[in-house]
């Protein structure tokens, strides 16, 4: 049977693959020296990013050389940053934070009034930091002390040290460039950087420094470049792997202990992008949602993929469980026939509805377009694929993983396009000022943008790496994290 263009394009790249595989060396990949990381990208760059979004690779170097007050350990929960130990007062409208003896790349000393005057800048309200908007509850960032700092808050926040965990929160100095973080940046070694551990200066001289193993050898490259790199046994590490690359992966076949699967929480599924033409009516929307087939989706893709028909994962800080959609009730037998039967109402008048879906590039774009074109085209839809930044998108893919466990910040990353009840009801969680009403208004929230179908829910998502046996400590977690300084021993 002769191949189509699409099934060409994901071809392609997964034979090229297989041939730089079939020349592979065979060799043991050495328990000694430096982690050899690669990251799923561009080449990471150490940058005060706080008025942008951070590709993976400069959010994995902002953590390795930055850090923030705090940070993740190996198992995505909280462990001291630049601040040693915090204590939250006031019933959680105060965080207390005391800074550690660090230091910046010069030598020196971190104190609080600069630490301040970075964190305003990076979560001031016209700053385009992915995170300035749910920071919107801090009221003042104050210096107490030289090594003390307080931020208050105007209404409580309980997750509000995940956020402060996040990369896009690293304290980034800007002269000497550079932060305090666990590792310092050595030499370039062609496309890599070579990272060291950072000098403690509370160490006791007398123990043992750093091994050439406590090094990372760190570069950002193309998938395939990364997987047959892991492949020949010249590197321990890839992170930053997607839906998008996996095909790539399952191809070069390695050894399935090198596997490792994120249970990562977050948002996968397609948001309305426009709501004219057909999917200007909630039952049209409706009608995309329930074609879809889920199960055969997670199938496709791996056995570890959850599907999820619900915008919540679970009921978080929601007064209720996640708000089910209407044709979630239906019997899956029947929901094909029901959706079919929406769609042939408006043909009869307007003819076939046309929709462009936004989706990532590289085969696993091409297996989810291959998936959902199918069932759409079965209800009488015709598809069209559009690359992920089309602004004609009438759906687009959001595949993100979630900073924190917060009910508002899946709804508000959902609401691409719902409409001013929805709207205004996660607006209305955001200002919420108590604990019990903000969950009242998260369920009514959810609810509201459930009967919009304004966001069609497919999975959680999908997050890989290849992970060599020599990294013990690297833990798979929800916030699919992991820390350079938290890949071969407790002792890191």
């Amino acid at each position: 049977m002769p191949l189509t263009r699409s099934r060409r394009r994901a071809v392609a790249p997964i034979a090229a693959l297989a041939t730089l595989l079939a020349v592979a060396s065979c060799g043991r990949r050495p328990d000694v020296g430096p982690v050899v990381a690669s990251v799923i990208g561009g080449a990471p760059a150490l940058a005060d990013r706080s008025r942008s979004a951070l590709p993976t690779g400069d959010r994995v170097l902002n953590d390795a050389l930055a850090e923030g007050l705090v940070r993740f350990d190996a198992a995505g929960q909280i462990e001291p940053g630049v601040a040693e130990r915090w204590i939250v007062t006031d019933e959680g409208m105060s965080y207390i934070f005391r800074l550690r003896n660090a230091r910046w790349p010069d030598g020196a000393a971190v104190r609080a009034g600069e630490v301040v005057a970075l964190l305003r800048r990076q979560i001031a309200a016209a700053s385009n930091n992915d995170l300035a908007p749910y920071l919107s509850a801090v009221s003042s960032i104050v210096e107490m002390t030289p090594e003390v700092i307080e931020i208050e808050l105007s209404r409580p926040r309980p997750d509000l040290l995940k956020l402060f965990a996040q990369p896009e929160l690293a304290l980034i100095r800007a002269r000497p460039a550079g932060g305090a973080g666990p590792f310092r940046r050595k030499e370039e070694r062609g496309a890599a950087l070579l990272l060291v551990p950072a000098v403690d200066p509370d160490r006791d001289p007398d123990e043992a420094r750093p091994a050439p193993e406590d090094e990372v050898l760190l570069r950002g490259e193309r998938a395939a470049s990364a997987i047959v790199r892991f492949v020949e046994r010249d590197s321990d590490l890839v992170v930053g792997g997607t839906i998008a690359d996996w095909p790539m992966l399952q191809a070069a076949n390695p050894a399935p202990a090198n596997i490792r699967i994120d249970p990562a929480a977050g948002l996968f599924g397609l948001a309305v992008a426009r709501r004219d033409g057909f999917l200007a009516d909630a039952a049209h929307r409706a009608a995309v949602a329930q074609a879809i087939d889920r199960t055969d989706l997670a199938t496709a893709i791996s056995p570890e993929w959850v599907a999820r028909d619900t915008v919540l994962p679970e009921q978080l800080d929601s007064a209720l469980a996640p708000a089910v959609p209407l044709w979630a009730t239906i019997p899956v037998e029947q929901r094909v026939a029901a959706a079919r039967s929406v769609v042939a109402r408006w043909r009869a008048s307007n003819g076939v509805p046309r929709l462009g879906i936004a989706l990532p590039g590289g085969p696993g774009g091409t297996l989810l377009w291959a998936r959902i074109a199918r069932d759409l085209y079965a209800i009488g839809i015709r598809p069209v694929r559009l690359a992920a930044d089309d602004p004609a998108a009438d759906l687009r893919l959001i595949d993100r993983v979630a900073p924190y466990d917060s009910a508002r910040w899946y709804l508000a990353e959902a609401c691409v396009a719902c409409d001013a009840t929805a709207a205004a009801a996660i607006e209305a969680a955001r200002l919420a000022d108590t604990l019990p009403l903000r969950a009242q208004t998260l369920a009514t929230a959810d609810a509201a943008l459930a009967n919009d179908v304004a966001f069609i829910p497919l999975g959680r998502p999908f997050r890989w790496s290849l992970v060599a046996l020599r990294l013990r400590q690297w833990q798979p977690n929800t916030r699919a994290w992991h820390p350079l300084n938290r890949l071969r021993s407790d002792t890191n």
